[in-house]
C-alpha cells in the first residue's frame, strides 16, 4: 500500500486523473477528511473538497501508475 497527496485544480485535471487511474489494474482510493471514494469515480471525486490536498491510497502493485500521476502530486 502506497499513499501520497495530490491537488486537482480544474475540471480538466479531474478528467485527466480519472483517465489515468482507470487504466490501473489495482484499487485506488481518495481520502478527504472522513470521506473515502474510489479514484476511478469522477462523481465521487467531485463530492470531495477539491480546495485541499487529497490523499491517494494505492492498494497493491500498479506498475507505472505513480509516473502517470506525478503531475498531480503535492511537492513538499
Amino acid at each position: 500500500m502506497k499513499t501520497f497527496f495530490i491537488r486537482l485544480y480544474t475540471i480538466q485535471d479531474v478528467r485527466d486523473f480519472v483517465n489515468a487511474v482507470s487504466l490501473a489494474s489495482c484499487d485506488i482510493d481518495l481520502t478527504s477528511g472522513r470521506y473515502v471514494v474510489d479514484a476511478k469515480s469522477i462523481m465521487g471525486i467531485f463530492s470531495l473538497d477539491l480546495l485541499s490536498p487529497i490523499q491517494v491510497t494505492i492498494h497493491g502493485e500498479c506498475a507505472g501508475i505513480e509516473d502517470k500521476l506525478e503531475r498531480f502530486m503535492v511537492k513538499d
